[in-house]
């Protein structure tokens, strides 16, 4: 029994042998009839196509001349009047706050200024109404005593002349004659004004400077509980609800003409002096797919700073937007377009070997390879221009299927391209 399990097994020992070898006969069968004696490589035709040199890089997008209200002071919201992607018009009420508030501090600095005003009147014509009566009454009876005392003094002067009167008389008339003078100018200079000093004058000067500004303060306060659209355009941000409290400063909403926009990026260094002004700009963006707009680059970096790990310039472009797809703040795509070749002869990078600072390609010729080098152009992200060193139509190598280096003068067969 033994025996014969022994037997059975180095049969199907020999079988499987068998199948090895003949397995072994049949791929070198097919290497001889398939593969020759060249080494398989992938190839190409030298073809012409259009090509252009990109510089890609993410941005966002911003809308131009752009309108921000905010609330001026804290208020309750009133009504609001319109919805995100509203089309609204110039002078168009978007936002309605409660203005009650603001009409009590408006009225309160017209209040103010009109006490200051009537300050300042008060100054210039000497005081308050009923001084300005008391001063002019007391001036007229000042006047009636100075006259009084010039007749009494003349009186008195012809009186020594005849000796009814001494010196000493005389010498009173004339001082009652000069205090009666005295008296009636300070009334006359409290009547013309001169009652207050200069710094007393500039004092009152400045509460009226004070208030007109806060009545005109106040008014704008006034008319900013009414936000209104001050150019027509697309509302794109609602930010508050009706019956909502707003403090000071708050974002209420945002318009702005959405028929232009404007995207700003960043561009690493060493790609800035590749950059100009007016060269081809294609935007996309992740949530459109297929879509893509096509722009212009509008303002190059003026300073290299970091961002991140990343040293850049910052970019402006400007892109049309007829049908308002693009939105305010959403991140895209950003392909610069900095040179373009139509119908240009090229090369997979992929082909392209370089030594020495010179760039060559492996051109196969009668199923060998040989070096060739040649001159590029520009370059896209998978293809190089040929300048000079090669013919439309000309096949080049790839790579080879397997790890073995390509070298010039070796044997080939083309399995793919």
């Amino acid at each position: 029994m033994a025996k014969n399990n022994n037997h059975s097994e180095r049969n199907r020992l020999l079988g499987v042998i068998a199948a090895l070898v003949a397995a072994v006969l049949l791929f070198s069968g097919w290497m001889k009839l398939h593969g020759g004696g060249g080494v398989a490589v992938r190839a190409e035709k030298i073809v012409r196509q259009d090509i252009a040199n990109v510089i890609s890089t993410n941005g966002k997008i911003e809308p131009l001349n752009n309108f921000e209200a905010h609330a001026a002071a804290p208020a309750i919201v009133k009504r609001v009047l319109v919805n995100e992607g509203d089309r609204v018009k110039a002078g168009q009420l978007l936002v309605q706050l409660d203005d009650a508030e603001a009409r009590a501090q408006a009225a309160r600095a017209l209040a103010q200024l009109r006490s200051a005003e009537a300050d300042l009147n008060a100054v210039h014509s000497g005081g308050s109404n009923d001084e300005v009566i008391t001063n002019r009454s007391e001036l007229e009876k000042a006047r009636a005593e100075r006259d009084e005392a010039s007749r009494n003094l003349a009186a008195t002067q012809h009186l020594l002349q005849t000796g009814a009167a001494s010196p000493g008389e005389v010498q009173a008339a004339r001082d009652r004659l000069q205090k009666a003078d005295a008296d009636v100018q300070l009334l006359q200079k409290k009547l013309d004004g001169g009652r207050f000093s200069s710094p007393e004058v500039a004092k009152v000067q400045a509460a009226v400077e004070q208030a007109r500004a806060g009545y005109a303060a106040a008014q704008e306060l006034l008319r900013n509980t009414s936000v209104h659209a001050p150019s027509a355009g697309t509302v794109y941000q609602v930010a508050v609800k009706q019956g909502a409290y707003v403090g000071g400063g708050q974002l209420l909403a945002q318009v702005a003409n959405l028929d232009t926009v404007q995207v700003r990026a960043f561009v690493d260094e060493p790609e800035i002096g590749r950059l100009a002004t007016g060269e081809d700009v294609v935007i996309k963006w992740d949530a459109t797919p297929g879509r893509s707009w096509q722009g212009t680059l509008t303002r190059l970096p003026t300073v290299v700073t970091m961002v991140g790990t990343r040293t850049v310039g910052e970019i402006t472009c400007s892109i049309p937007n007829s049908d308002h797809k693009l939105l305010p703040n959403v991140n895209v795509n950003v392909s610069i377009v900095t040179a373009r070749r139509p119908a240009a002869l090229t090369v997979s990078r992929e082909a392209l070997h370089e030594q020495d600072g010179k760039h060559y390609v492996y051109q196969i010729v009668d199923d060998k390879l040989r070096a060739q080098e040649i001159q590029t152009g520009i370059s896209s992200l998978t293809r190089v221009e040929v300048v000079k060193g090669l013919t439309e139509g000309a096949t080049v190598a790839l790579g080879a299927i397997g790890t073995q280096p390509l070298r010039s003068g070796m044997e080939v067969k083309v399995v793919e391209r």
